[in-house]
């Protein structure tokens, strides 16, 4: 089985061949520009001392500085870091906002340290990482296990290495330190203006029958946005213990439950595994928990019109081919996920002018972007008869490479 930084390679290999791109191309885009790994030690509760690794993986910065979040879990890798910031080069293009990508990882079981720890633990990954780093250089984010109190402790460390206030070098901050209105509800939020412009595309007839797989921010998000209107029924959410389906439609008390109760499973409704939940006879099938669900053992089985990727990665190339030949319109993820990014260039803009916004005009900007994005996508795909994945990744690779063109000048673009 291929690594993830290989699966990239390949995904990104394909693109190259469907706009006879130079290989020299292809040679300095399947290469991070740079690579960070640090060893740092933290002073445990216990007084023990612990020496963490750290990642951070810079890709590619011809279109604006890079930008990418960071994640702590145990089992991050090299390879996947630098497959994750090559999918943030992507992902920035493809909504046309001007950054880069990168990502950053610490190999840590977060689960395992007091909100102390985590502190400490975040503030030295910042001291290792802080002459690599800045608005106009490399601008962080919330990923896997880190929220917006991390991003204020790493805000916060950054600018006292610094001497001063510098919010900009971090998004995903809380709005009391220097955050964005919405970006708690930025992916979801995202994904669901997509959805309405892909579903207008194809001419689906409302309502629709939704299922979601994932009840974190995610997939609660896009539940809650979704049931203020009635053009969708979310029928069936699952979890990571199981999901439940209910023909009459789930509202969010579902999300109270999870939280009183620790599952989903708990709230009215028939009790369904994740693997029947991701094969219901619904509309909109929407991934939003983890990578690999979609597989070749299940693809066949999908009876969804559209799957909406609101996972990173949730659909393995076995399975993206099965589904193709299904005509089962696959909205990938690195369009319908990307509302989050969008979000954080909103508030880092809003930190380099210095004037936040209201809530009504982030919204209104990210539709704009989200539609617009999507729109490309859909051309795209029309134009030269491919999936809006293949589509979603010429855009991208195109953009990319056009900024590239501009700046190097040194290779053509064409064999």
């Amino acid at each position: 089985m291929k690594n993830p930084y290989e699966n990239a390679v390949e995904q990104l290999k394909n693109t190259a061949k469907k706009i006879d791109l130079d290989d020299k191309i292809v040679e300095i885009l399947k290469k991070p520009q740079r690579i960070i790994q640090v060893n740092f030690p933290v002073k445990m509760d216990s007084g023990e001392i612990k020496v963490f690794t750290g990642y951070r993986v810079q890709h590619n910065n011809a279109r604006g500085p890079y930008k990418g979040g960071i994640r702590y879990h145990p089992n991050v890798t090299l390879d996947e870091v630098k497959a994750l910031s090559m999918l943030m080069t992507w992902k920035c293009a493809v909504v046309n906002i001007p950054f880069g990508g990168a990502k950053g990882g610490i190999v840590v079981d977060p689960r395992k340290m007091s909100r102390n720890e985590l502190e400490k633990l975040s503030r030295a990954y910042i001291r290792s990482i802080s002459d690599f780093i800045g608005p106009d250089t490399d601008i962080l984010a919330p990923d896997v296990n880190t929220n917006s109190e991390m991003m204020a402790w790493m805000f916060d460390e950054y600018s006292k290495i610094k001497g001063m206030q510098i919010p900009a070098v971090v998004t995903g901050k809380p709005i009391e330190v220097f955050g964005s209105k919405i970006r708690t509800i930025a992916t979801s939020l995202g994904g669901k203006f997509v959805l309405e412009t892909v579903v207008d595309w194809l001419k689906l007839k409302k309502p629709l029958k939704v299922a979601i797989q994932g009840a974190g921010n995610v997939g609660g998000g896009l539940l809650k946005v979704l049931s203020k209107s009635q053009e969708y029924k979310v029928v069936a959410i699952g979890d990571s213990k199981g999901g439940i389906y209910s023909e009459d439609g789930i509202d969010e008390d579902v999300l109270k439950i999870k939280k009183e109760t620790g599952s989903v499973v708990n709230y009215r409704g028939e009790k369904i595994s994740n693997e029947e939940l991701l094969k219901l006879d619904v509309d909109v099938l929407v991934p939003a928990a983890l990578e690999n669900q979609i597989t070749k053992n299940n693809a066949d089985s999908i009876k969804a019109k559209v799957v909406l990727e609101l996972a990173n990665g949730p659909t393995t190339f076995e399975a993206d081919e099965i589904l193709k030949e299904k005509k089962v319109t696959v909205v990938p993820d690195i369009l319908a996920n990307a509302g989050g990014v969008t979000v954080s260039y909103f508030e880092w803009v809003q930190n380099r002018e210095g004037y936040y916004w209201n809530e009504k005009t982030v919204e209104e900007e990210l539709k704009k972007i989200m539609i617009s994005a999507a729109s490309d996508v859909i051309k795209t795909s029309e134009n030269k008869k491919i999936t809006l994945r293949e589509a979603a990744y010429v855009l991208a690779l195109e953009r990319v490479i056009s900024a590239l063109k501009k700046r190097l000048n040194i290779f053509s673009c064409r064999k």
